[in-house]
């Protein structure tokens, strides 16, 4: 069985001590494709440092998180269209709004956005959207730049039902992670009434771990605990949405 990870930071410090086991115990659980985002120019040297060790196994995004944007947040973009111009992505990302911990730089979150949206569309790449507390302000600018060819996915999606129909006609996958193994995660109201084909696994590694694990550090490994749970939500085979969103984050990421 092969499991894609869509969304795994799993060059993060909290994985220093460990990091290769992390990775081999995610082979071993059958995880064979993770999917990293950045988060701004200070992850990008581990990020691209545990690509270069597994090659076949980690692939980076670029971009630039919207918890990462500061008043001077040009410099940072501009520092991502360059690594955009140097090399391949899997995607532009992850970028979005937060307006969990500060409503502050909301400007300065919305225009870093619309102008991540407008690389994704100019180097032809899916673009990962994280957005808490801000669904209603995100959807707005993916429809303001929504020209047919915008496509990528709502990590860590934990909506509505309603949110979920606008995000899917919008061109856009939902991330499924750990949340949807939480007793009160909403997965249970929302994902009975979603295809497989609009759906990615992740874990957001090392945030959000799957019960039993939440509360821990998580991990790659545990991907299986959210796939079973899907599964169940769905009324469908394990390994078929194994196969199903391996193949949906294959056509999303361009592989």
């Amino acid at each position: 069985m092969h499991i894609t990870d869509s969304h795994a930071h799993l060059y993060s410090e909290q994985f220093k001590p460990d990091r290769l086991d992390a990775l081999r115990r995610a082979q071993e659980a059958g995880v064979r494709t993770i999917v990293m985002p950045n988060v701004d120019h200070s992850s990008i040297d581990a990020m691209m440092e545990l690509e270069a060790q597994a090659p076949e196994t980690c692939f980076a995004m670029m971009g630039l998180h919207p918890c990462s944007v500061t008043r001077s947040f040009e410099q940072d973009l501009y520092e991502v269209e360059t690594w955009l111009g140097r090399r391949p992505f899997a995607a532009v990302g992850e970028c979005g709004l937060d307006l969990y911990w500060d409503k502050t730089l909301l400007a300065e979150q919305q225009e870093a956005l619309k102008i991540q949206l407008a690389m994704a569309k100019k180097h032809k790449l899916p673009i990962v959207l994280h957005t808490r507390e801000a669904f209603a302000e995100t959807v707005a600018l993916v429809e303001a730049a929504q020209d047919g060819t915008l496509r990528g996915v709502f990590h860590c999606f934990s909506g509505t039902p309603q949110e979920a129909e606008q995000a899917i006609k919008l061109g856009f996958m939902l991330g499924i992670g750990g949340v949807a193994t939480f007793k009160n995660g909403g997965a249970d109201k929302v994902l009975p009434g979603i295809g497989l084909e609009h759906l990615l696994l992740e874990t957001d590694c090392p945030y959000l771990a799957p019960v039993p694990h939440r509360g821990k550090r998580n991990e790659p490994a545990y991907l299986p605990l959210v796939l079973r749970r899907v599964a169940e939500l769905l009324g469908k085979d394990v390994a078929e949405v194994a196969e199903a969103t391996t193949r949906n984050a294959a056509a999303l990421f361009n592989w």
